[in-house]
C-alpha cells in the first residue's frame, strides 16, 4: 500500500493528495508499533514534510498535519532527527488561513514536545508572533488576530509539555509578559488564550509569581466600573491559574479576594463575563484547601446560574466549571457536601437543550469516576441520594453516562 499512497502524495492533484495522506494515516493507525521500525517511519515522513509547504488546499494540509501527528505518536525517538523540520512545518501552519489547519498544528506541536530538546528558540518565536510582530502588513486585522490566538494556544501547549526543558532564564518570563500584554486585548479569544499562557507560566515560575499576577491583574483591576474586556480577562485569568496544581498554593487572602470577585462577576449583566465567571468559579472551588466550607459559601451562587431560565451558554459554563472541580477534588460530588450540586447537574442532564445535556453528561462522567471502569462512583452517590434522585441517576448512568468513552478534561 505504501508506494501507492506515497506516489499520490508526491504527484497527485489536490483530491488525490488529501486521500493519500489520510489513507497513510489510517495505515499507521492499524499497524502495530513493532512493525513501524525507525527506517520505515523515516521513509513515510520525508514525502509528507516535502509537500506540506506546497500551495495545497486546506483539506490537504489538514490531512498531512494529522498524519504527521500520527507518525510522531507511533515513532517516538526514531524521529528525533526530523524534529527541526517538524517544528518549522507546524509553526508555519499556525499562520494558515484555515482555522482547522491551525488547530491541527497546535495539537501536533504538543506531540512534538517529548522529542524536542531546543524549546527556547520555539518559545521566543511564538512570543514574537503572538504579540503581532512579524505578521505581514498585507494580512487583514481578522487574520492577524487569528494568528495571534493560534500562537498563544501553541505557546500554552509548549509551556505545558516542554516547559521543564527550558534552559534560557528569560523564556518563561517572556511568555508571561506577552500574556500580560494581551490579556486585556479587545478580542475575547486572545484574552482567553493569553490567560491560558499565564496559567502554565505561573505554574512553572512558582507561587510567588502567581500571587503577584493575581494581585496585579485580578484584585487591583476588579471594580464594578471595570470594562467588559477587563472583567472577562479577570475571569479567564482566575480560571486558568486556579485550575493548575499551583492553585492550592496561592496565598489564601488572595484566593478569598479572587473568589469574592468571581462570585460577583457571575451576576454580571454581560453574558460573556457571566459565562467566563461560571467556569472560573469551578476552578476556584477545585483549588480550595477547605472544600466543605467553600462549597457552602458558593453553592447558592452556582445553583442560581444552573437555573433553566438562564442563558444556555451560562448553564453550560457552570457544567464546565464543575468538571474542573471534579478533576481537582476527586470524590467531592459523591459526598453530602457536593450532593446539592450534583443533583442540580442531574436535573439539567435530563432536561433542557441538547447541548446543555451533553455538557452535564460529561460532568457526571467525571464526578462519578466512570473512567475507573467499575461502578463504585455510582454506588457512593446512591448511598447518600434520596430515592427519586437515585432512580434518575441510575437511569441516565446506564443509558448515557456509562457509554461515554472519554471526556477531554485537560482543556477545562
Amino acid at each position: 500500500m505504501l508506494p501507492i499512497y506515497q506516489r499520490g502524495i508526491l504527484y497527485g492533484n489536490a483530491d488525490v493528495r488529501e486521500c493519500a495522506a489520510a489513507g497513510l494515516g489510517e495505515l499507521i493507525v492499524i499497524t502495530a508499533n513493532k512493525y513501524l521500525a525507525g527506517p520505515f517511519l523515516i521513509k513515510l515522513t520525508g514525502p509528507l514534510l516535502r509537500i506540506v509547504g506546497d500551495r495545497n488546499p486546506s483539506a490537504v494540509k489538514i490531512a498531512i498535519v494529522q498524519t504527521l501527528g500520527l507518525i510522531l505518536t507511533k515513532g517516538g525517538p526514531a524521529l528525533r532527527a526530523f524534529v527541526p523540520q517538524f517544528q518549522t512545518t507546524f509553526v508555519k501552519a499556525l499562520s494558515d488561513p484555515s482555522r482547522q489547519v491551525r488547530i491541527e498544528a497546535i495539537k501536533a506541536l504538543a506531540l512534538l514536545m517529548p522529542l524536542s530538546t531546543r524549546v527556547d528558540p520555539l518559545i521566543k518565536e511564538l512570543v514574537s508572533t503572538s504579540l503581532g510582530k512579524g505578521s505581514s502588513a498585507t494580512v487583514e486585522t481578522a487574520g492577524i488576530v487569528a494568528i495571534q490566538t493560534a500562537s498563544l494556544e501553541a505557546l500554552a501547549v509548549v509551556l505545558k509539555h516542554g516547559g521543564s526543558k527550558v534552559k534560557v532564564a528569560t523564556s518563561v518570563p517572556s511568555s508571561l509578559d506577552a500574556a500580560k500584554e494581551l490579556v486585556a486585548h479587545e478580542d475575547d479569544g486572545i484574552r482567553d488564550s493569553a490567560a491560558k499562557v499565564m496559567g502554565y507560566a505561573c505554574e512553572l515560575l512558582g507561587t510567588e509569581e502567581a500571587d503577584a499576577v493575581l494581585q496585579e491583574f485580578v484584585l487591583d483591576k476588579g471594580s464594578s466600573s471595570a470594562s467588559l474586556e477587563t472583567k472577562h480577562g479577570i475571569a479567564c485569568i482566575c480560571r486558568r491559574i486556579f485550575s493548575r496544581t499551583i492553585g492550592k498554593e496561592i496565598d489564601r487572602s488572595i484566593y478569598k479576594g479572587s473568589s469574592d470577585l468571581v462570585e460577583t462577576l457571575m451576576k454580571d449583566d454581560k453574558v460573556m463575563v457571566k459565562e467566563a465567571a461560571c467556569v472560573a468559579i469551578g476552578a476556584i472551588l477545585g483549588s480550595s484547601t477547605e472544600i466543605k466550607a467553600t462549597i457552602s459559601l458558593l453553592e447558592k451562587s452556582i445553583m442560581k446560574c444552573m437555573d433553566t431560565k438562564e442563558e444556555l451558554n451560562v448553564q453550560q459554563a457552570v457544567a464546565n466549571g464543575l468538571s474542573i472541580t471534579a478533576r481537582l477534588q476527586p470524590g467531592i460530588f459523591r459526598t453530602q457536601d457536593g450532593l446539592t450540586l450534583i443533583n442540580g447537574a442531574l436535573k439539567l442532564a435530563m432536561s433542557g437543550a441538547q447541548r446543555v445535556q451533553y455538557t452535564y453528561n460529561d460532568f457526571l462522567w467525571l464526578a462519578l469516576d466512570v473512567k475507573s471502569g467499575d461502578d463504585s462512583g455510582l454506588e457512593e452517590y446512591l448511598a447518600i441520594a434520596h430515592f427519586d434522585s437515585a432512580k434518575k441517576m441510575q437511569a441516565i448512568y446506564s443509558k448515557v453516562v456509562k457509554k461515554i468513552k472519554s471526556v477531554n478534561d485537560e482543556e477545562l
